[in-house]
Parts: C-alpha cells; structure tokens; sequence
C-alpha cells in the first residue's frame, strides 16, 4: 500500500492541478489532507480508492448572471454562486456571502470548511456555500431589494429545506434574508420557512441566531482556557471586524466578564482602553451602517482610531480573529505571543495563515479552528431548521443553553480526537480528524455516489 504521506501529497497536487487560480480552496484543502495521514495508518478501510477524491469534489457548483437596476435605471450585471459541497448527513447548509472578493474559488473554501464545521456539530447537516460578488455598501435599502429579488429569481431552483438551506454570511444579514425570503414565497407560492435561516423573529426566526457566531466562539474559547486551568474574567482581548460575528463576540466577552478592547474594518482599528462601548459600536454600525472611525471620534479620549493599523498590534490575552480569510499572519502572531496572548479562537473562516497557526502552537498558545471555534452560528441555524420543522418558537434560554452544550460537545470530540491520535492540545487536528470521520463513515455507508 502506498505511504498514506505519500498518497496525500499526490492528491494534494491533483486537486490544486483540477482547480487553478483557487489559492483559498487549495489552502483549506492542504490544512485538512495534513492532517489525515495517521487515520489512514489507524483505519485503513478510509483508505479505498476514491473517497478522499469525492470529498474534496463538490457535488454541483452553480454559476449564475444576477442583473438588477440602480435607483438611476442603470443596469448592472453580478455574478451569484451556489457550491453544494456535500450531502452525506444531510441538506446543504451554509451561508452567502454578498463581497467583491468573492469568486468560486472562495465559496469553494468555505464550502469545504463547512462539510467538516457542519458535522462537528453533530446535527445532520452537509456542507455548502454561496454568494455574489456584488457589494451592498453604500448602496440604499431599494438597490439591495431588486438585487436579492434578481439573486433568489435563480437560486430558488436549487435550493429547498429538505435540499439545501442558505444563510447570511459577510454582507447578508437581516435586511438581505428578508428580501431573499419574500422573493422565494413570492415565486414558489409556498410558506417555507426552513429553506433560508436567519430570518426576523416574527416570521420564522429562531433567539440568540444573530449572536451565535460570536457566542460560540468565545464559548469554545472559554472551553479551551479551562482546560488550561484558566478563565475568561478579567482577561483582555483583541477583537478584529465589526460586523455580527465580531458585534456579539465582544457582547459575549463583556458578559462572560473579559474585557474587550478593539474592533476594526477595511479602514482600520479602534483602540478603547476603557474596552469598547457597545451600544455605541452597535448605533454606528447596525443603525447607521457607519464606519469604525466614528466611533472614536464620538467615544472620547479614552479611544483611538488607527488608520490602516492592523489589530493585533494591541497586546491582548485572548484574540477573535473575527473578519476575514487570511487576516492574521506571521508578524501579527509574533507580535501577539510577544504581547502575551493565551489563546486564539476564528470566529471568521480561516482568518489565520498557515504559518500563523503554526507560530501559535509552538508557543502553546490554545488555537481554536474555524470549522470548531465558529461552528456555534450554523448550529443555532440548525436550531431554527427544528423550530421551523415543528412550527414552534423556542425562548432565548433554551437556544443559548443547546448551544453551550453544542460548543462544549465540539470542544470535547476535538480535543479527545487529537489525543487520539497523539496530537493532544491541537485543536486543528482534533477538528479535521473528527470531521472527517463523521462525514467519511456517512459516504462509506451510502455506496459511490
């Protein structure tokens, strides 16, 4: 039998060879397929000839013209997308992403994340993702509405709550999920309400869904500082982005008494000493949809705006890498142990660079993974999918109670996996591993399809 290392490599360089000019995919790719090589040594009948080479294939990629008119009657043409990646434990789930970075090779990688994400979570759900590059900044409340119309007039073909169920995800909150939902009643003629998740309490919503992502990773964060024999209270954090996630994961800081000092978005970063005022963060980029940089010039001087600075220059001891792909690299890690950094939990999809990661663990600081550490806001997805299904309306204690457990849970089977198989502490490992193993049992079982 050929070397599993060997094999790896080998399918590595064939995936990146089927799928050129794709960096982020081929990244999410390498990051599992490294991780791989002691399952096949342990458990050979993973080793059969084409199941690593149907996971890393997406099931259907679909590519679509979305055109729509400005408020001035000029036409514009996007482009929408849809990879449902795998269905093996159950409908396609997973955000769209409205982005002018977005292209197939980024739904691509974060359609692949979250097959592994979606399983961690143990609530039968496969792995997809979507989204356009079209850019809702700066555009007003009616240009949104006919793109979202233009958007759901094809993807309503693909999708379905038994088929695959959409989400928000960077530039897709309320507004968006509303104008998707009305457009897919207004042309299917159903009442559907587990096909999109994320939806307005009165009409199908599940509690605590805008807080999830941000919830869950400081959740899991806590998780990871306990086994250490540490907690969260009174520690200092460094938060990066300032949309939902990184909105409610310095909310969740703030409660669990830590004390958040950041935010940031393309522009630049905010420092308060004092620790951020959410209530004003939230004024100025929920209401106002306003920039960072506000903030500190209404907040006073204990806040500083840092045009073009970069986050991780402040010294924190817990860091929530909250925005972006690829937003924290090498010099950013150094410059976080140096400041004595403890811990680091994604709550955005791979915001971390290889070599990033790699610098956290040698200094042993806990790293929690994306597909792990941010899992909590499909979970709570998910939730909503169950509400929908039996037409019920959960209070807000019972969904933050599932998805306590929830993280808990996925902190658990990671760090037992990674034990397992002589990785103990690598949360990476740990993730990729029992990811892995829930949906390759699940394909196995079902035959080659």
């Amino acid at each position: 039998m050929k070397d599993p290392k060997d094999r790896l490599e080998s399918l590595r360089a064939e995936i990146e060879r089927r799928n050129p000019a794709q960096p982020e995919f081929h990244q999410a790719v390498r990051e599992v397929l490294e991780s791989l090589a002691p399952v096949f040594t342990a458990r050979p009948e993973y080793a059969v000839p084409g199941l690593l080479e149907r996971l890393a294939e997406p099931e259907r990629q679909i590519i679509f013209r979305v055109p729509w008119q400005d408020d001035h009657g000029t036409v514009h043409v996007n482009r929408g997308f849809r990879v449902e990646f795998n269905s093996a434990l159950g409908p396609y789930k997973g955000g769209l992403r409205f982005h002018p970075s977005v292209d197939l090779g980024v739904v691509k990688f974060l359609g692949f994340e979250q097959i592994f994400k979606n399983a961690l979570t143990g609530l039968g759900i496969g792995g997809g993702k979507g989204g356009s590059d079209f850019d809702p900044r700066g555009r007003s409340d009616a240009e949104v509405m006919r793109f979202c119309q233009s958007f759901m007039t094809e993807l309503q073909r693909h999708i379905g709550e038994h088929t695959d169920v959409p989400a928000g995800d960077i530039g897709v909150g309320g507004r968006e999920i509303g104008y998707l939902f009305g457009q897919y009643r207004r042309i299917t003629n159903r009442w559907e309400a587990g096909v999109l998740t994320g939806k307005g309490l009165g009409w199908g919503g599940s509690r605590i869904r805008p807080e999830a992502t941000g919830y869950g990773s400081v959740l899991f964060a806590a998780e990871m500082l306990r086994h250490k024999g540490l907690g969260l209270d009174g520690r200092s954090a460094v938060v990066s982005g300032s949309g939902n996630v990184a909105l409610y994961t310095i909310e969740k800081l703030q409660k669990l008494g830590a004390f958040p000092l950041t935010c940031s978005d393309s522009e630049g970063y905010v420092v308060d000493e004092k620790g951020i005022d959410l209530d004003l963060l939230k004024q100025i980029k929920e209401v106002e949809r306003g920039r960072v940089g506000e903030y500190a010039a209404r907040r006073g001087s204990s806040a500083r705006f840092v045009r073009g600075g970069r986050v991780w220059e402040v010294a924190a001891e817990v860091a929530f890498p909250s925005a972006t792909q690829n937003e924290l690299g090498a010099d950013d890690a150094r410059a976080l142990i140096a400041g004595g950094v403890k811990a680091v939990s994604e709550g955005a999809n791979m915001p971390t660079t290889p070599e990033a990661v790699r610098l956290f663990q040698e200094a042993g600081v806990a790293f929690g993974p994306g597909k792990a550490a941010n899992a909590g806001g499909v979970a709570v997805s998910a939730l909503e999918m169950s509400q929908n299904h039996s037409r019920s309306v959960w209070s807000a204690e019972r969904v933050e109670e599932e998805l306590a457990g929830i993280m808990r849970s996925i902190h658990t089977v990671c760090q037992e996996t990674a034990e397992r198989y002589g990785a103990a502490g690598d949360y990476v490992v740990g993730a990729n591993i029992a990811g892995f193993e829930r949906v390759a049992d699940a394909m196995l079982a079902q035959g080659v399809i």
